[in-house]
């Protein structure tokens, strides 16, 4: 039995995916200027700050958008000088929002994003084909929200985060010519508040809290493919080769602090800072109905993964110049720090620390808005030092994006 299988180390790292990877695209326009947040002109504010409704020009307003992301991640075995690369479908998150307001001070809203999404596909024989050949990530979040307006310069806000998500994970398992796949649902809840201040015409000030959710996997399906089925009772298996395991998935808290500033009437300069306490996600637990998978623990159907992720920050800035009242152009830069150092590096989720650069040009025609975006990200490369995994050599990634946003601001 100690030959098979599955190490603690690579369950965790499929199910740390759906908390260790931070998608920013949340809105269209916030993107071009590198995803800032004080920005009170339409509903995208609703997910970065539920108080930033109260500030919103228009007493409806309906946005909603789509993005690109293709990303490629290589790694290169130092020894043998042999070079893999990903073959990543592109990804497509998405967001939409809508805010009212039916009294002078109070502001309704809901928002539905994707913030944490993405598939990662290794070919099916690489080296490190037993810790992930492909690995897939959806989830979602919906927020119903309010905020209230005490006077001209200070709003409150609060929302209700329900989050729903799916994996789907497919590792080689090389004893015994299978293959394991990890399937589940998961579902969370958490709140987020802030404080949106406005003391001069000429400047905005967003401060905001995203609580931890954490994602509760009851009824995850392992399924195992072996060319013999004898080896299936050996696991506790039923003649399908399938098990089932639940787990507990971390997503960690979020604080921004988000500064724009009218330079003149035409120009602003915006300016966020976020930091992200991933230092919660000390570990992860898997308990599996009968597959005695962890074979040094009291309880082999019973899966500790130690974490070992670190807070971790971003620092954003922006800008947008008016060429009239009807064209804009936004350009923008932000650096992005990676949740864990090079000795914990894993394929499953690759994070690099990250230099973006980002532009767009939106254009409004009455009351109605529309903008594009794209921004291109250079992660620095890793030395790849998991003595945990046995996984050396050096990662490199290049990433970009592309989005279309729409907005409707009727009265």
């Amino acid at each position: 039995m100690k030959k098979i299988l599955v190490s603690t180390a690579l369950l965790a790292g499929v199910l740390s995916y759906a908390g260790g990877f931070r998608v920013s695209l949340q809105g269209v326009k916030q993107l071009a200027m590198a995803h800032t947040s004080a920005h009170a002109e339409d509903a995208s504010v609703a997910f970065f700050n539920p108080a930033g409704m109260s500030f919103i020009p228009s007493k409806l307003s309906i946005v909603a958008g789509g993005f690109g992301a293709s990303n490629r991640v290589t790694f290169q075995n130092l020894n043998t000088l042999q070079t893999t690369e990903t073959d990543n479908p592109l990804g497509t998150p998405i967001y939409a929002a809508v805010t009212y307001r039916p009294l002078e001070k109070l502001t309704v809203g809901f928002s539905f994003t994707t913030p944490f999404g993405s598939t990662i596909e290794w070919p099916s024989d690489w080296e490190g084909k037993e810790m992930v050949q492909k690995l897939e990530l959806k989830s979602y979040y919906f927020q119903p929200m309010v905020s209230y307006k005490f006077n001209d310069w200070l709003a409150f806000g609060a929302s209700y985060i329900y989050a729903k998500g799916t994996v789907n994970w497919d590792r080689a398992v090389t004893q015994f010519g299978g293959q394991l796949n990890l399937d589940s649902d998961a579902s969370g809840h958490g709140y987020g508040f802030g404080f949106y201040f406005r003391p001069d015409p000429k400047v905005d000030v967003s401060i905001a809290y995203r609580s931890p959710v954490d994602m509760k996997a009851k009824d995850g399906t392992a399924t195992f493919k072996f060319p013999s089925t004898s080896i299936y009772p050996l696991l506790g298996l039923n003649s399908s080769g399938t098990d089932g395991f639940t787990a507990t998935l971390p997503l960690v808290e979020e604080y921004t602090i988000g500064l724009t500033y009218k330079v003149t009437p035409k120009w602003l300069i915006s300016a966020d800072f976020n930091y992200h306490g991933w230092s919660r996600y000390t570990k992860l637990t898997l308990d599996f109905a009968s597959a005695p998978i962890a074979t040094g623990n009291p309880d082999p159907t019973v899966v500790v993964a130690p974490k070992n992720f670190k807070n971790a920050k971003t620092f954003r800035l922006g800008t947008q110049y008016a060429f009239s009242d009807m064209i804009y152009g936004r350009l923008g830069a932000y650096y992005d720090e990676s949740p864990y150092s090079d000795d914990h590096f894993i394929p499953e989720t690759p994070s690099f620390n990250t230099y973006v650069v980002t532009g767009g040009v939106g254009f409004k025609l009455k009351q109605f808005g529309v903008d594009i975006a794209g921004g291109y990200a250079m992660p620095q490369s890793r030395n790849v030092n998991n003595k945990t995994l046995g996984f050396y050599g050096q990662a490199k990634a290049t990433a970009y994006y592309f989005g279309l946003g729409l907005s409707y601001n009727p009265f």
